[in-house]
């Protein structure tokens, strides 16, 4: 039986299915975990030495669950203008353009 290729399902059956080819480059300048919410969490997780693998996992388990939501939402809040940035670039860099975040 003839099976057709998933993305071309998934834009069947899901109408606002972006395909791979339209999606954003792998950039972290475009995803708020990237460039936001990571480096808050290292620099709460190395406050203090740490000795193993078990003992960083201990840390990042403890500072996740302590985790302001405001950061996580002001990373967020800049996402649209982070792409629209991307966009107006044509997707070249745009870091320049980071002041106005």
């Amino acid at each position: 039986m003839f099976q057709i290729p998933r993305a071309r399902t998934l834009e069947q059956q899901t109408p606002d299915f972006i395909p791979p080819t339209l999606w954003p480059p792998n950039s972290p300048d475009l995803y708020p975990v990237d460039y936001s919410v990571w480096s808050v969490l290292q620099e709460k997780v190395y406050r203090s030495k740490i000795a193993d693998i078990d003992e960083l996992k201990l840390h990042l388990v403890n500072e996740w669950a302590q985790f302001d939501q405001s950061i996580i939402d002001a990373a967020i809040s800049q996402w649209r203008r982070r792409l629209s940035a991307c966009v107006r670039a044509c997707g070249a860099h745009f870091e320049h353009k980071f002041s106005q975040f």
